[in-house]
This record gives structure tokens, sequence and C-alpha cells, in this order.
């Protein structure tokens, strides 16, 4: 009987779901054009920085620093006076302005430490803490070379091979598309959930679901198991239809291992899903809860910044976030081609909380029933 209302009732949530239009347009935005966008907008470390150049030497060498700049890495640089580099950088024009001195090749040709200007918005830091490196490398490059006579003729004493693994292209769109779909899915195992228990709550079908011999345990695990299975069908389309064959990335292991990885994933983020369901008395609520909690989720789970650059004690608290071990299972599986030897502790710590995650908000669940009924 337990079974047969479970299943009666994850149907009933499917069809509430199937006449919700703005879910289905987020479903089907989240897992396709999101993905793709969040993997094609990717920004290269530095791209197209604008750079201005103040030339007062005007000698081979100074020419030469200025075609050493070009996309796209850098705009093609704009040669202005001296007395516009100010101007410039406070209207937001430039991002670097680079200022060579008079007499710079002479000085420099005859042994003297010469020094050229490079002034940096700061404010922009993606592009000024980056290409303040660059800026510095191409520099010291031309005048090596300038002063050489020629470029690469010393052998190094040691080869540096460089062997990247993984992602052999530095493709940016391997990693972006990927963590698009592992980051949504767990934004729509909560907010499904949730919306769905506020929205009956609102529609007043709560009170029905009380008068029926069902529990509230069978409710719950009803819009659990709904609710992944559409998350992991819109997953599973997702990495077949749009990862793989629009985008193009190869996935080296194996998809099936992923999908049960990411089914106790959902176990998990569809019960949390519920117990802020719980905790909301409107959809306005919700979404303030949402955001409290989605964004630090995905923030500290390694998914964006890798868990090693962060603090001690963030690493250990976020060992308790089911998202935190699912990216390292995704990354480990999907990228590296892990298998189930490799990444079995992820599987045992997602059920674990898994499980805590469900009762606890089993528990408040009854509560929140018993407190309407």
């Amino acid at each position: 009987m337990a079974v047969a209302n479970i299943l009666h009732l994850g149907i009933k949530e499917l069809r509430s779901l199937g006449r919700d239009p703005m879910m289905l347009v987020l479903i089907v935005y989240a897992f396709t054009l999101s993905v793709y966008t969040a993997a094609t907008a990717m920004p290269e470390s530095l791209n197209k920085a604008p750079i201005a150049i103040v030339d007062e030497d005007r000698s081979p060498l100074s020419m030469r620093i200025v075609d050493a700049f070009y996309p796209p890495y850098f705009t093609p640089p704009v040669l202005i006076g001296q007395y516009e580099m100010d101007a410039r950088m406070d209207a937001g024009l430039d991002t670097f302005a680079l200022n060579i001195p008079p007499h710079f090749q002479r000085d420099l040709l005859a042994g003297r430490q010469p020094e050229i200007q490079l002034n940096v918005d700061a404010t922009r830091m993606g592009q000024a803490f980056t290409g303040n490196a660059y800026v510095q490398a191409i520099v010291s490059g031309e005048i090596a070379a300038f002063v050489d006579r020629h470029r690469g003729d010393s052998t190094p004493p040691v080869e540096l091979v460089l062997r990247a693994s993984f992602n052999p292209e530095f493709n940016k769109v391997w990693f972006g598309s990927v963590m698009e779909v592992i980051s949504n899915i767990t934004m729509l195992a909560i907010v499904l959930t949730g919306a769905a228990l506020i929205r009956e709550r609102e529609h007043g079908t709560v009170e029905h679901l009380l008068a029926m011999p069902v529990t509230p345990f069978e409710i719950m695990a009803a819009k659990v198991w709904a609710m992944v299975l559409v998350v992991l069908a819109a997953t599973t389309l997702s990495l077949t239809l749009v990862v793989q064959g629009w985008l193009g990335v190869p996935i080296e292991g194996s998809v099936p291992l992923f999908l049960a990885g990411a089914v106790l994933h959902l176990f998990a983020t569809t019960s949390l899903g519920i117990f802020l369901g719980t905790l909301a008395r409107s959809m306005p609520q919700f979404g303030l809860l949402l955001m409290l909690i989605l964004l630090p989720l995905e923030v500290l789970s390694g998914g964006m910044t890798p868990r090693e650059s962060m603090p001690a004690a963030i690493q250990y608290l976020m060992l308790a976030a089911p998202n935190t071990h699912f990216v390292m299972l995704a990354q480990g599986i999907l990228y590296r081609g892990a298998g189930f030897a490799v990444v079995w502790p992820q599987f045992v710590a997602l059920l674990v909380i898994g499980t805590a995650l469900f009762a606890l908000s089993l528990s408040r669940f009854r509560r929140t029933i018993g407190s309407m009924a």
C-alpha cells in the first residue's frame, strides 16, 4: 500500500509540474542555453585588454615593444602623448598605459638601467592582475631579443616538457559546460522540490492530502523520486545533446556511473529543498532562503575555485555539504575517467549526507503537517 501511494503521489507531482509552464521553461533553459552560454562565454585569462603607449624614445627598440602587443591578449596599442595618459585612465579607456622614456635605447646600450613606467587600472581586477605579468614578460622578452640581436640562441640547462592531462587543448568550453550542468543539478533539485511543497500549501492541496490515508513519509518520498526523475532525465539529455553533441566536449568516463552518483546527490538536495520549503511561508521567502543556501554551496563546493585554495576551516565545513562530494565525483568521472574504485568515498559520503538530510526534512515535514491538521 505504501509503495502504491508513493507511486501515485509521485505521478501527481509530475502532472503538477507539467502544468507549470514557468518551471518547465526553467528546466529547459538550465540544461540547454545556460550550459551553452556558460561554456562559450567564459572569458580568457586575458582577452583584448586595452593598452596605450607613450613612446618618447621613438627608437627601433621602442617601436619593437609597441609592435609586440597585439590581439587576442591586447587590443592594438594606442600611441598617445604624456599629457593624455592620466585623462584616459581616469575615463576608463585603458587598463594599461606604458610610458617609454626618452633616450631609452641609448641608455640601455650604454649599460645604464633605464626605467619604463607601467600604469595599471587596478579596478579591473581580472585584467590588471593577469595582464601585469603579461606586459612585463613581453617587454623583457623584446629587450632581451634586441640586446642579443637574436632569439632563443642560448640553450637552457633544463628543458621543461609540458604534458597537459585530461584537457590537452586547455579548452575552457570543456570545463565550463560540465560545471554548469553540475551546478544546475543542485539548483533545480532544491528549487523544484521546495516550490512544489509551497505551491501545494498556497493552493490548499496539502489539506486534501491530510484527508487521505497517506503518511508524511509517503508524501515526501513521492516528491523526492518525482523530482529526482525529472532532473536526472534533463541531465542525461543535456550531457548527450548539448555537452557532447552541440559543444563537442569529450566525456572520458562512464556516464551511467556519473548518473548513479547524481541520483545520490539528488536524494540529498531534494531533501534539502523540502526542508527549505517547510521553513518558508511563501515563494518570496523561499527565494531568499535559496540565495542564502545555494550561493555558498556552489561557490565553496570546489566547482568554481579549488578547495585547496580555501581556508582550512571552510574546507572541513564544506565536507558536510552534498555538492562538495558531488563536484569531486563528477570531475573525477567526467574529466579524468575515474572508476568506482576511485570515487566510492564520495558515493558513501553522499549516501550518509542524503540519509541525514532526508531524516531531518521528514521530521520537520511531520511537524509542519501536524500544525496544519
